[in-house]
This record gives structure tokens, C-alpha cells and sequence, in this order.
């Protein structure tokens, strides 16, 4: 695949995929979950902002990027996999980066180093 339609091909599934966990709202609270696309840095993220009781809530809930052709994997304070979505939805594993490991723990993961 050429490396353009590779990228657009990873902003699609990338944005599908966010939208989509974005779409439910927290059990509690008053809660807006916002994406954030930056197509032109190839930046994706999904943060939560609101208040739950009197309780001020922001908070970055997921964060991709793309970077030399591969999906960085930069926040994930949810309890979803982001890395095997990503494959289910027919990314290689050489092409995911878990960017919130560690660089000499990547080797270990079963995804790309960098």
C-alpha cells in the first residue's frame, strides 16, 4: 500500500474508532467526550470534559498519532486494548507503536519499536 493511502487509510479507521468510543457517555456526571483531530500534525485524541457533582473533570482519555507511516499509541486511560482494535480493524502489529512504553520495553510488547 503507498505510503499517502496507507496514512489516509490510518486517519479513517483512527477516527472511526474514536468516535465511536466517544459516542458513550460516562455512567455519571455531566460529561462531554470531545475528539480532537488533527489531520494536518496527524494528532487524534479523546478527552473527557465536564463536572461530576462538584468535581471538575478534563482529562485526556486517548491519544494516537501517526508518524513515519506507523499509529503511536501516546494515552490510554481507558480500559480498552487501543492496540488489538487497531489490528481487528486490519492494522499490522509492525505498524503499531505502544509510545507509552517505555522504548526498551517495546521489544516485548509484540508491536513495533518505533
Amino acid at each position: 500500500m503507498e505510503n499517502l493511502e496507507k496514512s489516509n487509510n490510518y486517519r479513517n479507521i483512527i477516527k472511526q474508532f474514536l468516535r465511536q468510543y466517544a459516542s458513550y457517555k460516562p455512567s455519571h456526571g455531566e460529561i462531554e467526550m470531545q475528539t480532537l483531530f488533527d489531520t494536518e500534525q496527524d494528532r487524534y485524541q479523546v478527552l473527557a470534559i465536564g463536572w461530576d457533582q462538584e468535581k471538575r473533570i478534563y482529562g485526556c482519555s486517548m491519544h494516537l498519532d501517526i508518524k513515519a507511516g506507523k499509529i503511536w499509541i501516546q494515552a490510554n486511560n481507558t480500559e480498552i486494548d487501543i492496540a488489538e482494535a487497531l489490528v481487528a480493524q486490519g492494522v499490522p502489529k509492525e505498524d503499531i507503536v505502544i509510545g507509552l512504553q517505555p522504548a526498551y520495553l517495546r521489544q516485548y510488547t509484540g508491536y513495533a519499536i518505533a
